[in-house]
């Protein structure tokens, strides 16, 4: 596998086009040349157009085109042919319709973003210069840990998107103390529409995290629809927001990241009268490049025993969950921070 880049079209009033194996985006300020081999997505923010040509071109070539709206939720979704074979979607429609084959797949989701999340909020408490916040945080990461615990007797996907939500409440708590005393505040999570700059990060952020996962998924001839511990449901990318759930933490870490380093301030954003919060466009261009920054960086990969891309996690994973369905695998082994 190797390294191409994303295209991040963000002027609400740009076209994109196809000419000769390139991208053409025409916007009013003017129009920049892309070519197709470079890129492995097309991401269009807010109200960019895109022809049927071009369309057709990335599908062509492998290249994932998605919409986002303002907020970071995805809009649709284009992939070229899916991969794999009918039997392997065959054994993922069985396995997500099987109660307890599906728990059991939840149950391991779950475990590894609790155990993520409790690692992430350690390591917060290691850095906090605060006595009585970083003594704060070791408490919430071992309540974290205490919730891992109460998954193995849990007996329908219900009891553990329970204690999924009892332990995303004291985690985000801690994302709170960690920002305590930082430029930008954040008391909880809120969305549609987020109500303060961190949680306009987090919703922005974590739609690109999707999109990631539903190419992944469908690079592997998964169906991104057929969830275990998002059940199923029209319109929803189920199994895409599952694998999703392993990689929050480090999406988590990043935003904190940018916060404490002031490398996005009260400027970026633009508030609505509803009261909801976005990044503004200049926002938007200031968080892409550090996303793309944070994409190319590695991180160990506890089964795999070497150092990885970030941008290959959902690859690696959707591909480890496909082995699992086709047999090769006894059970899947989700991604833990090292």
């Amino acid at each position: 596998m190797r390294y191409l880049n994303t295209v991040y079209v963000r002027n609400h009033r740009a076209r994109v086009k196809t000419r000769t194996g390139s991208l053409l985006v025409s916007s009013p300020e003017g129009s920049q040349r892309i070519p197709l081999e470079a890129i492995d997505a097309l991401v269009l923010l807010g109200g960019a157009q895109v022809t049927t040509q071009a369309l057709d071109a990335c599908v062509r070539r492998g290249v994932r085109v998605s919409a986002l709206n303002t907020g970071g939720s995805v809009r649709f979704t284009v992939n070229g042919k899916t991969g794999g074979n009918v039997h392997l979607r065959s054994a993922l429609f069985q396995a997500s319709m099987d109660t307890e084959r599906s728990l059991t797949l939840a149950k391991a989701i779950i475990a590894a973003k609790l155990q993520n999340s409790g690692i992430v909020v350690g390591r917060w408490s290691r850095d906090e210069q605060n006595p009585g916040i970083s003594e704060q945080l070791v408490s919430r990461g071992e309540q974290i840990r205490q919730r891992i615990s109460r998954l193995a007797s849990a007996e329908t996907g219900d009891h553990v998107r329970g204690i999924e939500g009892d332990a995303a409440r004291i985690y985000f708590r801690a994302v709170g103390e960690v920002l305590s005393s930082g430029p930008l505040q954040f008391s909880a999570r809120t969305r549609r529409p987020p109500r303060d700059p961190v949680n306009a990060m987090l919703g922005f952020c974590y739609g690109l995290l999707v999109t990631e996962c539903i190419g992944a998924l469908e690079s592997v001839g998964l169906d991104y629809q057929m969830g275990f511990f998002h059940r199923p449901r029209s319109g929803r990318p189920s199994l895409a927001l599952d694998l999703a759930e392993e990689f929050r933490a480090l999406i988590d870490r990043f935003v904190v990241t940018l916060v404490r380093r002031r490398q996005l301030n009260p400027d970026n954003f633009d508030h609505t009268p509803g009261g909801g919060v976005y990044l503004s466009d200049d926002g938007r261009t200031r968080l892409l490049t550090v996303w793309e920054e944070h994409k190319s960086t590695e991180i160990q990969h506890r089964l795999l025993g070497k150092q990885v891309g970030r941008w290959a996690l959902p690859l690696i994973q959707a591909t480890l969950l496909a082995r699992h369905l086709r047999g090769d695998l006894p059970v899947y082994p989700p991604f833990v921070i090292p």
